[in-house]
């Protein structure tokens, strides 16, 4: 089975119609989604787990779903659940999170032959104003994971992969030299990683590719210094050097409603996501 559209839609459509927004201060909103997701994996054959923490004297949970064997080395598959500010966060981070739980369900319905522990977890606090602190969720997600001595194979962060674009030009780059190496439309979906993890990153893009039908899978690989290679939770995994990219649709550089108002579900491009789900899990099971 490959994803399904539709159950990506009704994901997206639950967790951008919260009100108020589910961001790190609107907690009912918040907890709301992690409830729906903690619920969505308990559907599932495998086992579901929290890990809670606080920040400024509020409780925030990491959910985790796990298959395959326990004690096994581990595959992380990532996405964060809260939006930045007052906005519905249909592309950030609502496609990530459908890509998230859509890709659990396959593992569940195809049942794989699994030899590494898969973890799917969702995190709270990715955006401002928690954003590059340890009060991140996966900051603390990552950090637990290296003081267990865990060992973890990769880490594949979903982090908005719902809007794309067929208009030529609508796919912009920070400079020249970018634009010169990659298609100046925005339909494709690119695996980021950073500077010294090339090799990594090209593996992962090319178990991606015979996956993900005729989307066009990219990759890049920039210096941490530039910033916009570890815009998502995957950089706290590099901080404990484990390998971990992120799957992305180059967010603000192709996306108009990125962290406004009008980032709503009728700006997505569900038959892609679902073309971009197919891609990673296909990956998630080669890898």
């Amino acid at each position: 089975m490959t994803a399904d559209q539709t159950r990506l839609h009704a994901d997206v459509a639950f967790l951008t119609n919260l009100q108020p927004a589910r961001n790190c201060h609107n907690l009912g909103s918040l907890n709301k989604a992690a409830d729906y997701i903690k619920d969505s994996f308990q559907k599932l054959n495998c086992a579901v787990m929290e890990q809670p923490f606080n920040a400024d004297g509020r409780l925030y949970r990491n959910i985790i779903a796990s298959f395959g064997p326990p004690d096994a080395e581990r595959i992380i598959i990532g996405a964060h659940y809260d939006v930045c500010g007052d906005q519905p966060g249909a592309d950030d981070n609502a496609s990530a999170v459908a890509g998230l739980l859509e890709t659990a369900r396959l593992v569940h319905q195809n049942q794989p032959p699994l030899r590494h522990r898969l973890d799917f977890v969702a995190y709270p606090n990715e955006e401002p104003p928690y954003f590059a602190t340890q009060y991140m969720g996966s900051a603390v997600h990552a950090k637990a994971l290296n003081a267990a001595n865990v060992q973890v194979r990769a880490m594949l962060c979903y982090e908005m992969i719902g809007y794309f674009s067929d208009v030529p030009g609508s796919q912009t780059f920070p400079n020249e030299a970018l634009a010169k190496l990659y298609p100046s439309t925005g339909n494709f979906i690119v695996v980021v990683g950073k500077s010294g993890q090339e090799q990594f990153t090209e593996h992962v893009q090319t178990l991606m590719k015979p996956h993900a039908g005729t989307l066009d899978v990219q990759r890049i690989n920039l210096p941490e210094s530039m910033g916009l290679a570890g815009l998502s939770d995957h950089r706290n995994y590099w901080h404990h050097g484990y390998n971990a990219v992120m799957i992305n649709d180059t967010s603000f550089l192709r996306n108009p409603n990125y962290h406004l108002k009008s980032d709503t579900i009728d700006t997505l491009d569900f038959p892609r996501m679902a073309q971009v789900v197919n891609g990673v899990y296909g990956a998630l099971l080669e890898l």
